[in-house]
């Protein structure tokens, strides 16, 4: 669970370098409207990689007898992220739509990784 720590930490890192070049290099190529949509991206990136990182943390401590659950729930989340803002990513930087019915999957898994959350807390 020590790796959901890890990735978490990778993922919040990357949303900052993301942001920073939304706000600084794509400020000025993308309209309005593309670049709320990478900010998007980048915001839910980072609250799922701080989930990522409580997801490992209370796997170690708190909820150490749900394992199974929190590695799906890790997992779950950790895909989000990639189908969630990794398409909206692709989606602003190519112009190509169609990526943005991508997402919503992402989406999905986000939400199935916090329902394994709160399934973990009432089996504590």
């Amino acid at each position: 669970m020590k790796l959901f720590i890890i990735i978490g930490a990778v993922l919040a890192f990357l949303s900052v370098v993301f942001g920073a070049f939304g706000a600084h290099v794509l400020k000025t190529r993308l309209d309005d409207q593309d670049l709320a949509v990478f900010q998007t991206g980048v915001h839910y990136q980072m609250v799922h990689a701080l989930g990522l990182i409580i997801i490992g943390i209370l796997a170690l401590t708190v909820f150490s007898g749900q394992g199974t659950l929190l590695a799906w729930s890790g997992w779950l989340m950790a895909v989000g992220v990639l189908l969630f803002s990794g398409s909206l990513y692709a989606l602003t930087l190519s112009g190509v739509r169609v990526l943005g019915a991508i997402t919503p999957i992402g989406g999905v898994a986000f939400l199935v990784s916090w329902v394994l959350v709160v399934l973990a807390a009432l089996r504590t």
